[in-house]
């Protein structure tokens, strides 16, 4: 490519229309968070979902609001409720809301029907003896009321699968019914509320991060160059990118999402350590005394592939999350892969010819720093020679180590995982984990088997008794929905309302309801059982353990269900958003191998292709492996446990990290290719890149760290463990890389021995 005065202007100019063009039609910038889009594509548990929220409903489509007072038994207090309620049925996107006072004792007696509703208020009497009724009875308790009954749970089911923008209005609406009546004391939680606050936290960071970027770009070129002007041009050069990211995944319609928040700093970063490549190259030239036309044409000449490829192994370690099966984690991948490559696009378009339009940079006289860095680094090298079994024993102990550090890890998340455990989000719903039972959706499918007629038959009765018993008292769930729960309430109508036949019904008792059933279950608010009596649900709530815990108590329902429950008479099937989240972290290790298989093959390829030899390929994957183990030792020892947050940034991690290694693998290639003895032309690339790379490593590094003040769990971790693979990295390419490359030039010398040998 021709970096001529000529040839850089036309590039800008194509620059400067493509940047016109999307200022001309902007793209349409929007913020999302969807926890769904975490969820395995290719999973069959996914596709099972979908068909049960088709045939009962989504089953996180609700807000749940806890209402306090000092005694929520006062009459006023319960006028105020009942009005809220009221209020909140009316709203458009409401689908129904429920609460304690819509629960009623039905009593099914010879003269009919008889309805009366369990919380009354009418008099001081009734009121009295309802607060006994209901505070004595675990039905209803950490159910609708708190466990120590001061606080009365409302459950706002919204319109179905309700888009953020939607549930944004909702919820505002919600609050503003909240505010008018001014309870003392309220909690809410639900998907509507959470997704508006991670959305808010999202705006914020994304400012921030956009901020932060530039002014740590400012700060590092200007310590490195003391030249305002390569602060102006790198600003102006790298913004331009990131413009041209961002614009290129708003257009195909990619959100902005917690994901997203690091893609300013990644790219600003990446951008800054190739500009710094071109500057350094720019002004050694000028130092030897080149005209400055000169010195830009030689700099982007010359370094152009190696820039070049550095970005292409990034941008592909990136693209290789593409071939995961969650879309957050592909769709972050891809777009962020392509905005290394645009951003490498801007500095190849714009970069030259800025640098022709303003005046040469003053280059102060460097000599005693250059030598001092060619001192240091050919001590290093000497170093290098003379430690070597120390240098792989070493590096062999800490990958021991950290080897076993990762068999060590655990694989858990959580539903609000990003967020600090301290947040005011996590607070809530902790308070309703703790007051009612739990705030993470549970959901259980249920098909009538072999021997069941339908789930109504009084065997598969008994045996669904079991297994909820089971689940609630393990799971430690809130109260049950279940087709169950119906038959148990039509008993106890047609017992009187007696409490203690809220139970598993006789079979003559059970031929008895028949004639009620279908107006029973058509009454029941939430839908539990198909039309046809052979899919039903368990509907429950709980609190939200973690998918490790969830995964052992999992295996223990199976256990259960094998030994315990006939399934020739009903098969049970756990399902819900919350399983999905569970099982989307647990797919982790294969999410993660599969990316870094892609990572590893790729830079294998680059490696194959500049040296022909699957030696030196198999020799610079490994120091770039060892960062990746020694990340995992990091991790047990700080407690980060693997998510599907934190699984990929072994692969950013890696992608980044190989191009310091493909940086030295490519200057020794030129210093063989000018007939140099191997042990030299590697004592000359240590010299002549160990500047670069020490460079480079600090910039990158430092510019990661900053992601550490997010307040998105992703985003922290992400700054900390790429930070320090990145400065791994830095020792295995310094020290381990020239060790094994010492070994592998014996036999790189007996090959160049015996090809002279066969053409003399």
């Amino acid at each position: 490519m021709s970096f001529s005065k000529a040839s850089s202007f036309y590039r800008l100019l194509v620059g400067v229309i493509i940047l016109i063009g999307i200022i001309i039609i902007p793209p349409k910038v929007f913020f999302d968070y969807d926890f769904e889009s975490f969820f395995p594509q290719d999973d069959a548990e996914l596709t099972s979902y979908n068909a049960f929220r088709e045939r009962f409903e989504n089953d996180n489509d609700y807000l749940l609001i806890a209402i306090g007072a000092k005694d929520v038994f006062d009459g006023k207090f319960l006028d105020d409720f009942q009005s809220l309620q009221a209020q909140l049925s009316t709203l458009e996107l409401v689908d129904r809301v429920g609460s304690i006072l819509d629960m009623e004792e039905v009593v099914i007696g010879p003269f009919g029907i008889n309805r009366k509703k369990l919380l009354r208020w009418e008099d001081a009497d009734q009121l009295a003896a309802s607060k006994d009724q209901i505070l004595s009875s675990e039905r209803w308790r950490e159910n609708l009321i708190s466990q120590k009954g001061d606080f009365l749970l409302m459950i706002v089911h919204n319109k179905q699968q309700i888009t953020k923008e939607d549930g944004d209005k909702l919820y505002a609406e919600i609050k503003g019914q909240l505010e008018t009546f001014g309870f003392s004391k309220t909690y809410t939680a639900g998907k509507i509320k959470a997704q508006g606050e991670f959305v808010n936290l999202l705006q914020e960071e994304f400012a921030f991060f956009l901020a932060i970027s530039f002014g740590l770009i400012i700060l590092i070129l200007f310590l490195i160059f003391r030249s305002w002007w390569t602060v102006l041009i790198a600003i102006l050069v790298i913004a331009i990118g990131i413009v041209w990211a961002l614009a290129f995944s708003l257009y195909f319609g990619k959100a902005l999402d917690v994901m997203s928040v690091m893609q300013p700093t990644i790219l600003s970063i990446i951008g800054l350590a190739a500009l710094v490549h071109y500057f350094n190259h720019y002004l050694n030239y000028l130092r030897h005394g080149y005209a400055k036309e000169a010195a830009i044409q030689k700099s982007f000449s010359e370094i152009s592939i190696a820039v070049f490829l550095t970005c292409t192994t990034t941008a592909l370690g990136f693209i290789s999350l593409y071939l995961t099966s969650v879309p957050s984690l592909k769709f972050f991948g891809l777009f962020t892969g392509i905005g290394v490559m645009l951003v490498f696009s801007a500095v190849i378009l714009l970069t030259p010819s800025l640098l022709y339009l303003i005046p040469a940079m003053k280059v102060k006289d460097q000599g005693s720093n250059a030598e001092f860095w060619r001192t240091k680094m050919r001590t290093g090298f000497s170093w290098v020679i003379q430690s070597q079994r120390m240098i792989l024993t070493c590096f062999l102990i800490l990958s021991i180590l950290s080897f076993w550090g990762l068999s060590e890890l655990r694989v858990n998340g959580y539903i609000l995982d990003n967020l600090p455990r301290d947040h005011e989000l996590i607070q809530e719903f902790n308070f309703f984990d703790r007051e009612f039972g739990g705030s993470k959706p549970l959901e259980f499918q249920l098909e009538s088997g072999s021997n069941a007629k339908t789930l109504l038959d009084k065997e598969v009765l008994e045996e669904l008794k079991k297994l909820e018993d089971f689940v609630q008292e393990n799971f430690e769930t809130a109260v049950m929905i279940s087709p169950l729960t119906v038959v148990k309430g039509l008993n106890q109508a047609m017992n009187a309302g007696n409490e203690r036949a809220y139970a598993v019904p006789s079979l003559g008792q059970l031929q008895r309801m028949d004639p009620y059933m279908d107006r029973a279950l058509d009454d029941f608010p939430t839908r539990v059982l198909s039309e046809n009596r052979k899919i039903g649900r368990i509907s429950t709530r709980m609190e939200d353990i973690g998918s490790f815990q969830s995964a052992e108590l999992r295996q223990k329902l199976h256990d259960f269900i094998s030994e315990e429950i006939d399934t020739n008479l009903f098969t049970i099937q756990l399902t819900g958003t919350s399983h999905l989240i569970d099982i989307s972290h647990e797919s982790v290790s294969r999410q993660m191998l599969k990316g870094l298989s892609i990572a590893f093959l790729i830079v294998a390829i680059v490696a194959g292709f500049l040296f022909r030899s699957w030696r030196i390929s198999m020799i610079v994957l490994l120091p770039n492996i060892i960062p990746l183990l020694w990340m995992c030792g990091v991790m047990w020892l700080l407690g980060v446990e693997l998510k599907l947050t934190t699984a990929i940034l072994f692969t950013v991690a890696f992608g980044i990290a190989v191009d310091d290694s493909i940086h030295f693998m490519t200057k020794l290639r030129l210093e063989l290719g000018k007939g140099r003895q191997w042990l030299y032309a590697l004592k000359r690339t240590f010299i002549d890149t160990g500047k670069a790379i020490i460079l480079t490593t600090i910039i990158l590094s430092s510019g990661f760290a900053v992601l550490m003040f997010s307040q998105f769990g992703v985003t922290f971790y992400s700054g900390l463990l790429i930070s320090l693979a990145l400065l791994f990295a830095l020792f295995a390419d310094l020290l381990l890389l020239p060790v094994l490359l010492i070994r592998l030039g014996k036999i790189w010398e007996k090959k160049k021995n015996q090809s002279s040998k066969m053409i003399s």
